[in-house]
């Protein structure tokens, strides 16, 4: 089964910090829909903030995947997860995910997930999918326990 893929590029960003244990803070700002071309470029730098975008990233879907695209998507704030690495004193953005299970393991694994707001074309395409792939766990009906023997009771 192929895996659909969406283009975005990502902007991450460096804040300054007034303190005195950290100087600074890196965090995505935001997912563009697009991959755009070229290399990772500055696009924008103040004294207190530096933005970097990095064009030409994926956001891929499975169909095993489903259920966690379905829990991002039904909240009041779906949203992307960005997998980033700090390299040579820069964020350097590595995954992206849509899904609550795939960024919670990220994040068992001592991965740096950050999530931002989702873009409106990104969450239509992934709401087709859903629509398309996702299915609700079956429900069985459990037995009352008064409606058992006592013997039954016991052995569960």
């Amino acid at each position: 089964m192929e895996k659909p893929q969406f283009p975005v590029s990502v902007i991450m960003q460096r804040r300054t910090l007034y303190n005195r244990w950290q100087s600074e803070a890196w965090e995505p700002a935001d997912v563009l829909a697009g991959a755009g071309e070229g290399a990772p470029r500055l696009v924008a730098e103040t004294p207190e903030l530096a933005q970097w975008l990095y064009p030409g990233m994926q956001i891929g879907l499975r169909a095993a995947d489903a259920d966690g695209y379905f829990l991002n998507l039904s909240t009041n704030e779906p949203c992307v997860f960005v997998l980033w690495r700090l390299e040579e004193g820069h964020a350097v953005p590595h995954h992206l995910t849509l899904s609550y299970s795939e960024a919670s393991s990220w994040m068992d694994a001592g991965e740096q997930v950050d999530r931002v707001p989702m873009p409106r074309e990104i969450y239509d395409w992934a709401s087709a999918f859903v629509q398309q792939h996702y299915r609700p766990p079956v429900k069985h009906k459990v037995r009352p326990q008064s409606f058992k023997s006592p013997k039954d009771r016991a052995s569960g």
